[in-house]
């Protein structure tokens, strides 16, 4: 491995340092379901995340609930000492993608059947503090 991979992986691996990931696997929605819930917590306080997603009436809220729990029980884990609510922590990623789909038949006219798959996905979830705001200069 050459000088500049080095230093780039090496960057990369201190940057990961700082961060929280959780992942959920195989979970039974629909991606495109998934992904709205992400939509609306994507950028926002965790705090304001878990709110959203508690009273959110979607299927999918739930378990991305369960998921955002765990990214701050992992924020907390490498993090000895502090506490998510004396932090200012965001929801920094959210990634859905499409995982394998269980295709079953659908009873359809004139003795045919019709192909139905049953979609399904994988999310990852990074959970990261707030930069620092750059205070004005009120000159």
């Amino acid at each position: 491995m050459g000088s500049r991979k080095r230093i780039a992986a090496e960057k990369r691996k201190e940057a990961k340092k700082a961060v929280a990931v959780a992942s959920l696997r195989k979970v039974p929605t629909s991606p495109r379901k998934m992904r709205q819930i992400a939509d609306t917590i994507r950028g926002v306080e965790v705090e304001r995340a878990l709110g959203l997603l508690r009273y959110s009436t979607r299927h999918a809220s739930k378990p991305m609930e369960k998921l955002l729990m765990s990214a701050i029980a992992n924020w907390e884990a490498k993090h000895e000492g502090q506490k998510a609510g004396d932090t200012k922590l965001i929801v920094k990623t959210v990634m859905v993608d499409e995982s394998t789909g269980l295709k079953r038949m659908l009873p359809a006219p004139q003795g045919r059947a019709y192909r139905m798959v049953k979609r399904s996905n994988h999310v990852t979830l990074v959970v990261d503090t707030a930069p620092a705001q750059p205070a004005e200069n009120k000159a």
